[in-house]
């Protein structure tokens, strides 16, 4: 039943991301969009790294629901970066993100894929697992932020 719940949260997602691009009256629409995405998606791996690095006790209950919501995160901001979205609001985004937009999309895809295997990891139960899948998910994500993100 969880996995069928999850599966319909992911395609009901999956709709209204697909046609977000369309949606954004104004460049910095899609900014504010990334943006949230990408801040609720690390609150939620935050939450997961606390628990991998030993600063609040492991629940696995608890790291199953965030991986769960990283996942779905993980799809949604890249619609946020279409063209004439690198000017018109406060932005940490390199111009590289438009001038490499293969290379750009490919660090997306990568950690899009290291975020399910943090969730299967988290299915699981055991910490052990998990430490691991968040440590290469983590590495996806800093390698994207220093190829792609002002500090």
């Amino acid at each position: 039943m969880k996995t069928f719940a999850a599966l319909a949260l992911s395609i009901a997602t999956l709709s209204f991301a697909a046609p977000a691009a369309a949606q954004f009256e104004k460049p910095e629409d899609a900014i504010k969009y990334r943006q949230s995405a990408l801040f609720v998606m690390g609150q939620h791996f935050g939450r997961i790294g606390a628990m991998a690095n030993g600063k609040i006790p492991f629940d696995a209950k608890v790291a199953q629901e965030n991986a769960d919501i990283v996942v779905i995160m993980a799809k949604l901001p890249w619609a946020g970066f279409g063209p004439g979205t690198d000017k018109g609001r406060d932005t940490k985004a390199k111009p590289e993100i438009w001038t490499e937009q293969a290379k750009f999309r490919e660090h997306a895809d990568k950690m899009g894929a290291e975020t399910v295997k943090l969730a299967t990891a988290a299915q699981t139960g055991d910490l052990d697992k998990l430490k691991s899948a968040f440590g290469e998910t983590a590495k996806s994500c800093k390698a994207c932020h220093d190829n792609y993100r002002n500090k």
